[in-house]
C-alpha cells in the first residue's frame, strides 16, 4: 500500500481553533492542577477520567476496565463520555477531571496559549478510516485508483475528509476536479454507498463492519496502514497535577499498559469486553470490528508514545491551522511513566 504523507491545503478543524483563541489564563488558571488526590473509602485513589468519546477505539481502557488492572494497581476510576476531545480536555483545565482522553493536538494549543498540558501515554496509534464499498470489490493498492468515483465524508474539518484529501493531492489528484466528494452528518457515511448513490464511504467502526455483515459492503483501503503511526488518542494531564501526583499518573498508565498488552495477548477477551460495552451492537459485528482494529494495530500495543506518530500528528495539525505544533516532542510529551510501565508490567 502506498505511503502516506501530509499535504498542504487540508480543510481546518474549526472547533479546535476556536480552542486556540481562547486565552491563555483560561488554559491556566482553571481548576487546581496541584491539588493532592483525593482516596476512597476502601483506600483507593480516587481519579477522574474524562474520555471524548465512549468507542470501540478504546479497547485498551475498557479491558483494563474489565479485568481489574485500575484496582489492582489502587485506582477508583471513574469514567465519563464527555461528548468530544475539546470537552474531555475542558474537563482536566475546569479540574472536574484529572485525566482526558482523546485528541492529543489540545495539550499542544495550551502549551502554545501558555498552559500546562501534557501528554502521558497513546492508547490509539493509528487512524481508524477505511474505504467501504457496495458496488467495488477489489481492494485499492494506490489512491490513484480513487479518480473519477464518488466519495462521501463527514464535511470538513472532520478527519475522514482530511485522510482522504491528503491521499488525493499525494497521487497527484484534484479533490475538486478528479473525483466527487460529497458529505453528510458523522457516523452516516455508509448510507449514500448502500443506496447506490454514491461508489465509496469513508468510514469508521462499528459502521464499517456493520455494512460488511448486513449489507454485503467490502472494504477497500485502510488508512491505518497508509498513514502508519498516528498518535490518534493520547492520554493528558495538566503537569502541575502530574508534578503534584505523580504516583497517580504511574499507577494510571500501568493499568492502560496492562490493558494494552491483554489486548493483543488474549483479542477474544477483548472482543468480549468490547460486547459488553456495546450491548446494543450484534455481537457478530463488534467481534469483526475488534479483530478489525487488532489487525491494523489501531488499539495502542503499548502506551509509550511514538515519536514518529506524533510527528505525524503535529503535521496535520500544523497543515491544518490547529497550532503552531512546534513544542520540542520532550517538553510536551512525557514518556517517563509509560516507559516504566512497558518495561515492569510486562507479562501481567
Amino acid at each position: 500500500m502506498a505511503t502516506w504523507t501530509m499535504v498542504e491545503g487540508a480543510p481546518r478543524k474549526w472547533w479546535l481553533i476556536a480552542l486556540a483563541l481562547v486565552p491563555a489564563l483560561a488554559l491556566t488558571a482553571c481548576g487546581s492542577g496541584s491539588a493532592p488526590a483525593a482516596t476512597s473509602a476502601d483506600g483507593k485513589t480516587t481519579v477522574n477520567l474524562s474520555e471524548a468519546v465512549h468507542n470501540l477505539g478504546y479497547i485498551d481502557l475498557y479491558v483494563a476496565q474489565h479485568e481489574g488492572y485500575f484496582e489492582q494497581q489502587g485506582i477508583d476510576l471513574h469514567l465519563s463520555a464527555a461528548g468530544g476531545d475539546s470537552q474531555a480536555f475542558a474537563a482536566v483545565l475546569g479540574g472536574s477531571a484529572q485525566f482526558a482522553l482523546g485528541d492529543a493536538t489540545l495539550s499542544e494549543i495550551s502549551r502554545e496559549k501558555g498552559g500546562d498540558g501534557i501528554v502521558l501515554a497513546e492508547l490509539v496509534s493509528r487512524a481508524q478510516y477505511f474505504a467501504v464499498s457496495k458496488k467495488i470489490s477489489t481492494p485499492f493498492t494506490d489512491p490513484k485508483q480513487f479518480a473519477g468515483l464518488t466519495f462521501v465524508t463527514s464535511p470538513p474539518p472532520n478527519t475522514n475528509n482530511s485522510v482522504l484529501t491528503n491521499s488525493l493531492r499525494q497521487a497527484g489528484l484534484d479533490p475538486t476536479k478528479d473525483v466527487h466528494i460529497t458529505t453528510v452528518s458523522p457516523g452516516t457515511e455508509i448510507g449514500p454507498v448502500l443506496a447506490g448513490q454514491a461508489d465509496v464511504a469513508v468510514a469508521y467502526e462499528p459502521n464499517v463492519d456493520m455494512a460488511v455483515a448486513q449489507d454485503g459492503a467490502h472494504v477497500l483501503y485502510s488508512w491505518a496502514d497508509a498513514i502508519g503511526e498516528f498518535t490518534n488518542t493520547g492520554l493528558q494531564a495538566r503537569e502541575s497535577y502530574i508534578r503534584a501526583n505523580p504516583q497517580v499518573a504511574q499507577k494510571l498508565v500501568n493499568a492502560l499498559q496492562m490493558g494494552a498488552q491483554h489486548v493483543y495477548q488474549h483479542p477474544e477477551d477483548a472482543k468480549s469486553v468490547a460486547r459488553a460495552e456495546f450491548p446494543n451492537l450484534p455481537p457478530e459485528v463488534v467481534d469483526a470490528a475488534i479483530q478489525r482494529q487488532i489487525d491494523n494495530h489501531i488499539p495502542a500495543s503499548t502506551t509509550v508514545v511514538s515519536q514518529q506518530g506524533w510527528n505525524t500528528l503535529m503535521t496535520l495539525g500544523r497543515q491544518l491551522g490547529n497550532c503552531s505544533c512546534d513544542v520540542p516532542f520532550e517538553k510536551i510529551v512525557d514518556n517517563s511513566f509509560a516507559q516504566k510501565a512497558a518495561s515492569t508490567m510486562q507479562g501481567q
